[in-house]
Protein backbone atom coordinates (compact mmCIF):
# COMPACT_ATOMS: atom_id res chain seq x y z
CA UNK A 1 0.00 0.00 0.00
CA UNK A 2 1.20 3.41 -0.65
CA UNK A 3 0.85 6.37 1.63
CA UNK A 4 -2.01 8.25 0.14
CA UNK A 5 -4.14 5.43 0.32
CA UNK A 6 -3.01 5.09 3.96
CA UNK A 7 -3.58 8.98 4.58
CA UNK A 8 -7.23 8.75 2.51
CA UNK A 9 -7.66 5.96 4.71
CA UNK A 10 -7.15 7.38 8.01
CA UNK A 11 -9.48 10.37 6.87
CA UNK A 12 -12.60 8.43 6.59
CA UNK A 13 -11.59 6.19 9.92
CA UNK A 14 -11.50 9.67 11.64
CA UNK A 15 -14.61 11.54 10.15
CA UNK A 16 -16.31 8.08 11.12
CA UNK A 17 -15.24 8.57 14.86
CA UNK A 18 -15.96 12.11 14.80
CA UNK A 19 -19.49 11.56 13.57
CA UNK A 20 -20.41 9.24 16.50
CA UNK A 21 -20.82 12.76 18.61
CA UNK A 22 -23.98 12.60 16.69
CA UNK A 23 -25.23 9.96 18.36
CA UNK A 24 -24.70 11.48 21.84
CA UNK A 25 -27.24 14.30 20.54
CA UNK A 26 -29.62 12.22 20.02
CA UNK A 27 -29.57 10.18 22.99
CA UNK A 28 -29.31 13.53 25.15
CA UNK A 29 -32.25 14.92 23.00
CA UNK A 30 -34.38 11.45 23.96
CA UNK A 31 -33.51 12.05 27.71
CA UNK A 32 -33.72 15.82 27.81
CA UNK A 33 -37.43 15.57 26.65
CA UNK A 34 -38.43 12.25 28.29
CA UNK A 35 -37.62 14.03 31.60
CA UNK A 36 -39.44 16.97 30.82
CA UNK A 37 -42.18 14.79 29.82
CA UNK A 38 -42.33 12.65 33.01
CA UNK A 39 -42.36 16.33 34.84
CA UNK A 40 -44.99 18.19 32.69
CA UNK A 41 -47.28 14.86 33.62
CA UNK A 42 -46.40 15.27 37.04
CA UNK A 43 -46.68 18.77 37.48
CA UNK A 44 -48.53 20.62 35.02
CA UNK A 45 -48.89 23.62 36.69
CA UNK A 46 -44.66 23.91 36.29
CA UNK A 47 -44.21 23.06 32.97
CA UNK A 48 -45.08 26.26 31.01
CA UNK A 49 -42.44 27.39 33.01
CA UNK A 50 -39.42 25.32 32.66
CA UNK A 51 -40.61 25.25 28.54
CA UNK A 52 -37.79 27.78 28.06
CA UNK A 53 -35.17 26.20 29.79
CA UNK A 54 -36.22 22.80 27.44
CA UNK A 55 -35.49 25.11 24.37
CA UNK A 56 -32.29 26.47 25.38
CA UNK A 57 -31.05 22.76 26.32
CA UNK A 58 -32.57 20.95 22.96
CA UNK A 59 -30.35 24.38 21.54
CA UNK A 60 -27.39 23.50 23.10
CA UNK A 61 -27.61 19.34 22.42
CA UNK A 62 -28.31 20.00 18.87
CA UNK A 63 -25.40 22.70 18.33
CA UNK A 64 -23.18 19.63 19.84
CA UNK A 65 -24.13 17.13 17.19
CA UNK A 66 -23.62 20.03 14.71
CA UNK A 67 -20.10 20.36 15.92
CA UNK A 68 -19.40 16.68 15.27
CA UNK A 69 -21.00 17.06 11.63
CA UNK A 70 -18.52 20.36 10.81
CA UNK A 71 -15.97 18.60 12.32
CA UNK A 72 -16.18 15.71 10.06
CA UNK A 73 -16.77 17.10 7.49
CA UNK A 74 -13.94 19.26 7.97
CA UNK A 75 -11.58 15.99 8.09
CA UNK A 76 -13.18 14.65 4.98
CA UNK A 77 -12.92 17.78 2.76
CA UNK A 78 -9.98 19.93 4.68
CA UNK A 79 -7.07 19.31 2.18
Amino acid sequence: MNAVADFHTYKLIGAGIAATGMIGAGVGLGVLFGSYLQAAIRNPAGAASQQTMLFLGMALTETMGLFAFVVSLIILFGS
